[in-house]
């Protein structure tokens, strides 16, 4: 029966380990891992050693049984503490395995001894067979074994009271029982002879199911194992984690310079709403979590600080076990980034007023352009200033009904560049440009010159000190608002939709003013005439879109010229 259940603890042992091997940790700790290496050669010895009923065999393996029990003695004491952060100098390790190494002496006493000291007692019990070792022996063997255990005991007590160090309560708390227990099993099977079979396979096969179950979350409270040596090196770093619900994991020194309540924070502890670090750290989770916000800052007294934060795992692609709150003190970067921010506001602004004064300069004098166009041309008296108004009426109509696809800032730019649309007819003689009668075919081909030029100059205007898509509108207008939508109009002779919308426009502005306002060599035409004729050339002279456009402005238009 005894055999049977040693035989059980092999293999589960030996699948604990395996399972163990197989969860693909980001970090492996040697003396975790000598742990779970140790254990299953333990058991094993154990179950051979009720298995065999040759002296010699049960004296190898209960050389072999105390070998690796001192092995692993002190793999847990190095475990636990490294994995409080304790650094261990190198004269602790040497005296730990010097310890190991003189357990060493009695197992060469054991094969060498002829003088009686060591006898072997086996008995067939009918569950297996048990042995012991009696005689002179039993007191020098054992003892520097207890003492061994004793020592990891007390200093594990001396940790488990400590608060200054970071590590999982219930991780030392287990540590503390196992020990204890085996203390007692070991005392009532060596020393008392009590105990014909041990039990520590069992005590054995049970801590190592808790290691495995519990490693995941051990492994959370170790910040080497959270943070990548990228961050290691980040010495002015602070580095917190939390559970994924909400309790305190660990934290590294940095981070207690930042949070000095962090010392007297104990791990697992949960950090609630009644605390202002708790509050701190429930906010930044929670933008985390909710909103998907990784990165802030915060003041933090006469500091400011920034964090980043991201989940973790202590397992390569595995389940996320909680978060990792990186911290830094960005005060004297927030400060030069708002003094960087206030000097560039102060600059754009002045630049923003000195691009203002350059286009009102500008404007002034593309408006004195056309008035000295218009003081040249005795025919059309206020022509510039009514088309422009009229371009006003007909694009806001166009926006309303949405006739067709303008947006916001292009209506304006058409509206704005309106007024530059004749500047060409500043290099038109006079001759031409004030003939009271028709034109002849030879000045009215220099009159259309007027619109190629037009083009050319509110380029040379515009160039370098506007927006490129305002010089294009303003170009568009200029060159192109004598097309005509038959293509028969000039100076491109472009067709249909290959006309810029805005000249499109243009042109209706251009031939309504015309027709409704007086020249020298003509009186105004009545509205009703004008509209029939405007309507007529729907189609020919201009967009037959613009038909509607028109229609739904007329009245409008008529106003407006009715208050002149």
């Amino acid at each position: 029966m005894i055999t049977t259940g040693y035989g059980i603890c092999v293999v589960i042992s030996v699948l604990l380990t395996l399972i163990t091997a197989l969860r693909n940790y980001e970090h492996i700790d040697s003396y975790d891992w000598s742990v779970m290496l140790v254990l299953p050669f333990l058991i094993f010895a154990y179950w051979i050693k009720a298995l065999v009923s040759a002296p010699e065999a049960a004296l190898l393996l209960i050389v072999i049984i105390e070998l690796f029990t001192s092995m692993l003695l002190a793999c847990v004491l190095f475990s636990t503490l490294q994995r409080t952060g304790i650094r261990m100098p190198m004269w602790f390790r040497v005296l730990v395995y010097g310890m190991v190494a003189v357990l060493l002496f009695p197992i060469w006493r054991l094969f060498n001894s002829e003088d009686g000291s060591v006898i072997i007692e086996i008995t067939n019990t009918g569950d297996g067979i048990a042995s012991r070792l009696t005689g002179s022996f039993d007191i020098f063997q054992h003892y520097p074994a207890l003492l061994a255990v004793i020592i990891v005991e007390v200093c594990l007590i001396l940790l488990f009271t400590s608060h200054k160090k970071v590590v999982s309560r219930a991780s030392i708390l287990g540590t503390l029982v196992f020990i204890g227990i085996w203390i007692v099993l070991y005392i009532l099977e060596n020393i008392t002879g009590t105990l014909e079979f041990t039990g520590l396979p069992f005590l054995y096969i049970a801590i190592q199911f808790l290691v495995v179950v519990t490693y995941d979350q051990v492994r959370a409270h170790d910040m080497s194992v959270l943070i990548t040596e990228s961050q290691k090196s980040h010495a002015a770093r602070g580095y917190v984690a939390v559970s994924l619900s909400n309790r305190f994991l660990s934290a590294n020194e940095k981070s207690h310079d930042f949070f000095p309540e962090l010392r007297d924070l104990k791990p697992d502890s949960r950090l609630g709403e009644d605390t202002e670090i708790g509050r701190r750290f429930t906010r930044i989770i929670g933008d985390y979590t909710e909103n998907g916000i990784g990165t802030g800052s915060f003041p933090a007294g006469d500091r400011t600080l920034a964090y980043r934060i991201s989940g973790f795992s202590v397992r390569k692609s595995g389940a996320t076990r909680g978060y990792l709150v990186d911290i830094r003190d960005a005060t004297e970067e927030i400060r030069n980034m708002e003094l960087l921010t206030d000097y560039n506001s102060r600059l754009n602004r002045e630049v923003a007023e000195k691009a203002e004064n350059i286009r009102a300069i500008q404007e002034k004098l593309v408006l004195s352009m056309a008035d000295m166009v218009e003081n040249r041309d005795g025919n059309t008296g206020g022509h510039v200033r009514r088309t422009s108004d009229v371009v006003g009426i007909l694009v806001r109509e166009i926006l309303k009904e949405k006739f067709f696809p303008l947006d916001e800032a292009r209506a304006r730019e058409i509206i704005r560049t309106a007024p530059m649309h004749d500047l060409g007819k500043v290099s038109i003689d006079s001759s031409i440009l004030n003939k009271p009668a028709r034109l002849t075919p030879e000045e009215y081909t220099i009159m259309k010159t007027h619109s190629t030029i037009s083009g050319q100059m509110v380029k040379i205007l515009l160039e370098g000190v506007e927006e490129e898509s305002l010089v294009q509108t303003a170009y568009r207008i200029a060159r192109h608002h004598h097309e005509r939508w038959d293509g028969k109009g000039y100076p491109d002779g472009l067709v249909g939709e290959m006309i810029p919308v805005e000249a499109r426009i243009m042109a209706v502005a251009d031939v309504y003013d015309a027709l409704v306002s007086k020249r020298v060599y003509k009186e105004p035409m009545s509205f009703d005439q004008a509209a029939r004729i405007m309507c007529e050339g729907m189609g020919t002279q201009f967009d037959p879109n613009m038909r509607i456009v028109f229609l739904y402005c007329r009245k409008q238009l008529e106003a407006y010229y009715s208050a002149l």
